[in-house]
């Protein structure tokens, strides 16, 4: 009875960890929690056999994740929203048990945790009788460790890098500015790294109070690092902004996501489409951009010349979001028609210069994983047979703006990988359209926008935001947040147009543009090596 007792005191906090780790990122925006989540996941499991760790850290993991993706509730079809909640959380709640794993068994092999679990108190004059560089090296380990999960997120069944742990700082702009070496995970690292030596160090701290040297060494190597970055952070936030070159009207038309699939609403959402377009026509801009899904199931001739006259008469150059189809080239596909998610480019003739095609799909969002072999699955998703990937990267040249971009479809913009692939060289400024109306007016929106301030400083290029029902806006290449009813304080989510006045620099590539994720997988490798390294000897405790 006891045991069941004090179990259920761990897994109590390890929820209110978990609630923690979730108001660290929008709405509620308090990034300091993040820096305490995980030497707070240390403490819980300290002391704890192995199952009894896998179920504290894998509570926290399923609160955060329930609690921070809760808008997927909004989509507008219960079943499948419910059921995509629930599943989706119960997944991603598995990386805090394996970071978990990882870290202790690193912990054991360099002998900063004993063979078998122990109390806080028991571990702490364990600790005093370890070298400082054997704990700082365990501390770096499980940042690095914490990496080497989110790469993996990154990347596991299509990957879901959606709330990384570095991207809750996104407001606090000098530390941020390290992402343009190592990308968000270089973020992720320096908060589970301080997190990890501050657990440390109050242990020590409460447990020989009056020996400050011992947790003072501790927490002063990733102390300075932050600090190092912040400072340097500080420099690059100094330089001038560069001129502006383009004036870019983003049309907002806040179309409700059940009336967009409504075939009855097409003429209704069409109109509605033209008229705030007339309206940005009269800032003068030089491009027009209309959100992902402006078009569904395409556009009739007649309805596409009317678009096109507006654009002729404007001179104005225009991208939009609308279906694309064609017919499958497989022979044995009989003719079927492929679908995609695409972006057109307009010139100011009317003339379609290029297209992009969505490659990276929502899972029962935009394609049913198995369909063909399962198709229940279908009634799952409100979508039927779903899209189909596009192949590559397109440039959209502007090319009497003297301009280039490349489209990000959707949640394209979450992953630092793909946005990477679209900053080719040549590229002026990448331009995301996304339609958050699926999650209803909801912290969606502004997790998205988050998340998107660190592509802008990762690939050191400005990104531009057209959402069907907010936030649009720009994020300049240091991860500033302009053009946008959020920072006049007005309703983000209602229809309208915004004007952004971008510029770039045309200076040399970002270091992450350049290597990539060479950081991240150099804490895959370490973590790696880590877990498999041989044993180090243990010191016995002092007496």
């Amino acid at each position: 009875m006891k045991a069941l007792a004090s179990d259920g005191w761990r897994l109590a906090a390890a929820a209110g960890v978990g609630t923690l780790w979730a108001a660290s990122f929008p709405r509620l925006d308090m990034a300091a929690f993040a820096w305490l989540v995980p030497g707070a996941l240390l403490l819980l499991v300290t002391g704890a056999q192995p199952g009894l760790a896998f179920r504290t850290a894998y509570v926290a993991g399923a609160v955060h994740y329930a609690i921070s993706l809760s808008w997927l509730r909004y989509i507008p079809f219960p079943a499948g929203a419910y059921a995509g909640w629930v599943a989706l959380s119960l997944f991603l709640a598995l990386f805090p048990p394996l970071w978990v794993l990882a870290v202790t068994t690193c912990g054991r092999r360099l002998g900063v945790l004993g063979a078998e679990p122990c109390p806080p108190r028991q571990w702490a004059v364990h600790l005093r009788g370890i070298s400082a560089w054997r704990l700082q090296g365990w501390c770096l380990t499980a940042a690095a460790a914490w990496v080497a999960w989110e790469m993996l997120l990154a990347r596991l069944f299509g990957g879901f890098p959606w709330n990384l742990l570095g991207a809750s700082q996104y407001r606090i702009l000098p530390l941020v500015q390290t992402a343009s070496i190592a990308g968000v995970y270089g973020i992720s690292f320096l908060v589970v790294w301080f997190s990890s030596a501050l657990a440390i160090a109050l242990l020590l701290l409460v447990r020989y109070p009056g020996q400050r040297t011992l947790w003072y060494g501790t927490l002063a190597p990733p102390g300075l690092a932050v600090l190092v970055a912040c400072v340097a952070g500080f420099a690059a936030l100094r330089a001038p902004p560069p001129p502006s070159r383009l004036a870019v009207a983003m049309v907002q038309p806040s179309i409700p996501q059940t009336v967009i699939f409504d075939p009855a609403e097409s003429a209704n959402r069409f109109e509605a489409l033209l008229d705030l377009t007339r309206q940005a026509v009269a800032f003068q801009p030089n491009l027009i951009v209309w959100p992902e899904a402006s078009l569904p199931g395409g556009l009739g001739p007649d309805d596409f010349e009317r678009l096109i006259e507006v654009v002729r008469s404007a001179r104005v150059w225009m991208i939009f979001g609308a279906d694309d189809s064609e017919e499958d080239p497989d022979p044995a596909a009989n003719g079927a028609v492929r679908y995609y998610n695409a972006a057109f480019l307009v010139n100011p003739d009317g003339q379609v210069l290029a297209f992009y095609r969505k490659r990276r799909l929502v899972m029962f969002g935009e394609y049913i994983p198995f369909g063909r072999w399962l198709p229940f699955l279908r009634r799952l998703a409100p979508i039927g047979d779903g899209f189909q990937p596009g192949n590559a990267p397109v440039r959209f040249p502007l090319a009497d703006l003297n301009a280039t971009t490349s489209v990000l479809i959707c949640f394209e913009d979450n992953f630092p990988q793909q946005a990477r692939q679209h900053a080719e060289e040549g590229v002026d400024f990448l331009l995301n359209l996304t339609n958050n109306a699926w999650f209803g007016e909801s912290a969606a929106q502004w997790q998205h926008m988050a998340n998107a301030v660190f592509r802008a400083i990762e690939t050191g290029l400005p990104l531009v935001r057209c959402s069907n029902n907010g936030i649009t806006c720009w994020i300049d290449p240091h991860g500033r947040i302009h053009a946008s009813r959020l920072t006049r304080g007005d309703d983000v989510y209602r229809a309208g147009v915004e004007i952004a006045s971008i510029g770039w620099s045309n200076g040399p590539a970002t270091p992450y543009r350049r290597f990539g994720d060479l950081f991240g997988w150099l804490c895959v490798a370490v973590t790696a090596i880590g877990v498999g390294r041989p044993r180090f000897p243990r010191h016995s405790p002092p007496r």
